[in-house]
């Protein structure tokens, strides 16, 4: 298979293998899984370089669409054969769309949807090295939820790992949801705090806002704005522009006493979902390791503090939590509501990772912990660091949840990282 040239300085060629649904039943249903391999055009003959399986961050991501040569994946494609993966139920990685739900019936479909964590994505990238690497070991870099994916293979496949980068995504391995979501809202509220200390005249501009919700807005998507979507626009505020990106679409939300035009477009789109539902479906199913059901963890949790409560005088901004609502107030995602349900319900998730493995861990694993992360709880990241030999960790409040988009030095100093230059 040649190389084309997919956008100036980049030549990539597709790839894919056919896997099991349930990789514990191989004759069973398949899906296809896709990846492409992009090299820089610089290198006359790719076959010498090592390879760097790039993992997504998610759930539910599919992987970049390069459409200039840049940030840390020009970084990369100056020594590595870099590799896409879109995961399993994502890109042209047989998607997930409302057709599952009308095919299979919510039953069907929450058992489908089940079938697409990490664990089984490990055993895809599997597929795909002995396909497409020829079985040699090659290097990961996990972004977020890429990083969990990281943590699953470094427990089940470590022979086909060379080193590991991670950024924002060593799992909390050892906490259930609710555990994870207590950490986690306590963030988000330091973070509301931050905002409003930078930009204290949006205290009264959000207020505003709420106080014409009850007169009923009507988003372009169909959907009614409500409190619980307004104030999921908070899920920005883990992202390096986060607070001035909201604080920009504060500023001119309201005009002759009305929402604007762009304001509830923009709002749609940041706080819909539907292109990608796998994020909202999957979202608690991710901190299910063995069983237990998460029993929408988020809201439960989320109860348990009263600054939190969309009825208080001044509520605060959520975060990426997807909570209940976002299957009723979100058009886009109505159809999987019931499959929401039941994988909430779910009792019997299998493992995700295998703690008696990563404490003999022997793959060299360089992962950026954001201090500050609103995703990724920061300490719970570290004890598990600790425990997993072969992690060298870098802390920083330098950089946010989006580190890695926002500068490539975070890919350049991991990478020097595992190879024993920093």
């Amino acid at each position: 298979m040649t190389y084309s040239l997919l956008v100036p300085g980049i030549k990539a060629r597709d790839h894919s293998v056919v896997a099991p649904l349930r990789h514990d039943e191989p004759g069973g249903e398949t899906i296809e899984v896709y990846a492409r391999e992009v090299v820089g055009a610089e290198h006359d003959d790719p076959a010498g370089l090592p390879w760097l399986l790039f993992l997504q961050g998610g759930p539910g991501g599919a992987a970049p669409r390069p459409t200039a040569r840049g940030g840390w994946l020009d970084a990369a494609l100056q020594r590595y054969r870099v590799l896409l993966l879109d995961q399993r139920g994502t890109g042209r990685s047989t998607p997930v769309g409302p057709s599952l739900v009308r095919r299979r019936g919510a039953d069907g479909a929450a058992d489908y949807v089940a079938a697409l964590r990490a664990d089984a994505i490990v055993r895809d990238a599997e597929l795909l090295r002995a396909q497409v690497a020829d079985g040699q070991r090659w290097s990961t870099l996990g972004q977020s939820y890429g990083g969990f994916c990281t943590f699953s293979y470094l427990s089940f496949a470590p022979e086909g790992l060379e080193r590991c980068l991670v950024t924002g995504g060593i799992p909390p391995i050892g906490l259930r949801p609710e555990d994870v979501y207590r950490r986690t809202w306590m963030r988000v509220i330091a973070k509301n705090g931050n905002f409003f200390r930078a930009f204290p005249d949006d205290r009264a501009r959000l207020d505003a806002l709420i106080g014409l919700l009850p007169r009923g807005v009507e988003l372009p998507d169909g959907g009614r704005l409500t409190v619980e979507r307004l104030l999921a626009l908070g899920i920005d505020f883990g992202k390096s522009d986060g607070f001035a990106a909201v604080h920009y679409l504060l500023e001119q939300a309201v005009a002759d006493g009305e929402a604007g035009a762009a304001f509830l477009g923009a709002v749609a789109e940041r706080t819909g979902g539907a292109a990608a539902p796998l994020y909202a479906l999957l979202q608690e199913a991710i901190y299910c390791d063995g069983p237990g059901a998460s029993r929408w963890a988020a809201t439960r949790t989320r109860a348990e503090i009263k600054a939190l409560s969309a009825a208080a005088a001044h509520p605060l901004f959520t975060g990426e939590m997807m909570e209940r609502w976002r299957f009723t107030d979100v058009p886009g995602l109505a159809p999987y509501a019931e499959v929401a349900d039941r994988l909430h319900a779910r009792e019997d998730w299998p493992a995700l990772y295998d703690p008696a493995r990563l404490a003999h861990n022997e793959v060299p694993v360089a992962a950026a912990v954001y201090f500050d992360d609103m995703y990724v709880d920061a300490d719970a990241s570290l004890a598990v660091a600790r425990r997993t030999p072969g992690v060298r960790a870098w802390i920083t409040n330098q950089y946010e949840h989006d580190g890695l988009r926002a500068d490539a030095a975070v890919f350049e100093r991991l990478d020097r990282m595992t190879r024993g230059m920093a």
